[in-house]
């Protein structure tokens, strides 16, 4: 009887410990993609049917040498919220907010311990750092709170399994200072 009950349970989600490394990079892929990662963190170009992504620069974050686009403010108060053409910026009442390097340069996140990685993905704490400021829109890291660690996991092994991009991406802008 224990043994049906626990095969009705639903977690049939194998342990990332289970998986060999490869497997982990793998599973953490397919989240990466079915996450939705690369509409924000990957820069893209138009192509025929609308942005794609630049494949040496996957997960790389805002491109830290592109000036932002004039921001018309006034837009906020008519309860638009806009994006850069390559989705990898956003303005909103919050200000102006960058999607982060994802790759495990230094400028990325190939410094960072799996923990800061936790607790950004999943307490929304900038760099993942306890006492920081929350992560800013359109960053929906409220959907990620329940993600199991293991798959967390598999996550943070990929990311550091990507090639490194060198990519300072500038800090959010404040609402009074976007322009």
């Amino acid at each position: 009887m224990m043994m049906l009950l626990s095969q009705c349970s639903g977690n049939n989600q194998q342990s990332s410990s289970a998986l060999t490394s490869e497997e982990q990079i793998k599973r953490g892929e397919y989240l990466v993609t079915t996450m939705g990662c690369n509409d924000c963190h990957s820069p893209k170009r138009m192509g025929p049917q609308g942005p794609e992504i630049i494949p040496e620069l996957l997960l790389s974050g805002y491109p830290g040498d592109k000036p932002l686009p004039k921001v018309d403010t006034s837009i906020f108060r008519k309860g638009w919220v806009i994006l850069t053409e390559d989705l990898t910026a956003a303005a909103g009442p919050w200000g102006v907010s960058y999607a982060a390097n994802l790759t495990p340069d230094a400028s990325g996140i190939g410094n960072w311990p799996l923990e800061n990685f936790k607790i950004a993905l999943k307490q929304g704490k900038f760099k993942g750092m306890e006492g920081s400021r929350m992560l800013l829109p359109p960053m929906p890291w409220q959907n990620f709170i329940h993600i199991t660690d293991e798959d967390v996991e598999a996550i943070y092994v990929y990311l550091q399994s990507i090639p490194p991009v060198r990519n300072v991406v500038p800090a959010a802008i404040p609402l009074a200072e976007a322009k």
